[in-house]
């Protein structure tokens, strides 16, 4: 029988997968994978304002990956400064800040790997609470927004003439890559949020006849490296967050030997 900190880490886990998904689709499509890791990058600093605000830790991601979201809507229009040069300035510099702030804290013990790199194993009730709470939110927003987002997707200048409102979907969608960054950051940590979002939308793009099906599938290839990387994790004595993550490319690989779609 499992123990108990096994099942929350495999409910917390699929929880996550269920959400990333069909959300980590529109990241490949849309080719945005820097934009999440710059908002993966940043919520170290949400976790140092909350341990300095007194604030759940939880709370503190949101907040700074919400603020780092709004803030890339805002300069997307901007032309001083490319856009892959302020998405690196961002990123690495929000993530230098939150380790010299972390650094700072000297009355605070904190296991800094664990937010780096993820720690399912140590899930509380509490926190499949957040995540699947935090999930449903996600899928909720997704879901009102997927017709125009996909439109926007497939061609921004004629969705924004049919009236299909392109740049707020933009500003929805950032905001739900923030909230979920804030949900599975105890799963797979810091530096690897962007690979569960990812890594398995491309496994499953290969095969998938609609947008519909690849989100179905993204969210299937999502929960089987959680399993596969939770058994990986306990067996072979691994970190949780990397497991998962090298059960999703492994995942990978073998769809590339998958007929592609016709």
């Amino acid at each position: 029988m499992l123990d108990d900190f096994l099942v929350r880490a495999l409910v917390a886990g699929l929880g996550v997968a269920l959400v990333a998904g069909p959300l980590g689709c529109f990241v490949v499509w849309r080719r945005m994978a820097y934009v999440g890791d710059t908002m993966a990058h940043a919520s170290l600093l949400g976790v140092a304002l909350g341990l300095i605000l007194g604030l759940d830790l939880g709370v503190g991601v949101l907040a700074v990956t919400v603020t780092v979201a709004l803030l890339l809507a805002a300069l997307q229009g901007q032309r001083q400064i490319g856009s892959d040069t302020l998405l690196g300035i961002l990123a690495h510099g929000a993530l230098s800040i939150g380790l010299v702030a972390v650094a700072f804290l000297e009355s605070v013990r904190l296991d800094l790997m664990a937010y780096l790199f993820g720690d399912v194993l140590a899930v509380s009730t509490g926190d499949l609470l957040w995540i699947w709470g935090g999930g449903a939110a996600v899928l909720a927003g997704l879901a009102a927004v997927w017709r125009p987002l996909l439109a926007a997707t497939v061609d921004p200048d004629l969705a924004l003439a049919e009236g299909a409102a392109a740049p707020w979907t933009r500003v929805v969608f950032v905001l739900l890559i923030a909230t979920t960054i804030a949900i599975a950051m105890k799963i797979v940590g810091v530096l690897l949020i962007t690979a569960l979002l990812i890594i398995p939308a491309a496994a499953a793009r290969r095969s998938a006849r609609s947008p519909e099906a690849m989100a179905l599938a993204a969210s299937v290839v999502g929960a089987l490296a959680v399993a596969g990387g939770l058994a990986l994790s306990v067996t072979a004595d691994t970190p949780s967050g990397p497991s998962i993550v090298v059960a999703a490319l492994a995942l990978f690989v073998g769809s590339l030997a998958l007929p592609a779609r016709g």
